[in-house]
């Protein structure tokens, strides 16, 4: 479906840890019309957030044209983040509001830059309550870890 002269995608992320920090993995299902994709991978050593983020950063990097791209996550601190937290963060010079470093600063800069590409919906959706596409990107987040 194209609106606006762009393309509609859904993205459906998810990251996983075993250990925080730990081996972790990310997980993307994207959807465009009737197709599915399905994109996965993980880090040795990393926290769960990293791997949230790094997510977000894969499936917004995996579409080769700008689209209108509604984004679901179960991570508050991914969607509440950048749409909220990162303009502050930015206009402190990447201090928190404890006057600390941001935590992931270089994920944040990465999203942000993948997101300017793009017109972002940023959603929630709990996790673990039986939401398919959230379920499969969390299976794909674990296959991340198991394939390292």
């Amino acid at each position: 479906m194209r609106v606006d002269g762009m393309k509609s995608v859904e993205a459906f992320t998810d990251g996983a840890c075993r250990g925080n920090p730990g081996p972790g993995g990310w997980g993307v299902l994207l959807r465009y019309q009737e197709q599915e994709r399905s994109l996965h991978g993980g880090a040795a050593e990393t926290t769960n957030n990293r791997m949230e983020l790094t997510a977000a950063i894969e499936a917004l990097k995996a579409l080769k044209q700008p689209c209108k791209v509604t984004l679901t996550t179960d991570s508050e601190y991914l969607r509440k983040g950048i749409t909220e937290w990162v303009h502050r963060w930015k206009a402190k010079g990447w201090k928190t509001s404890a006057k600390k470093p941001v935590k992931n600063r270089d994920l944040w800069q990465a999203l942000e830059q993948e997101r300017a590409r793009h017109q972002v919906d940023w959603r929630w959706v709990k996790g673990h309550s039986g939401h398919r596409e959230n379920e499969l990107a969390d299976q794909l987040a674990n296959r991340g870890i198991d394939e390292l």
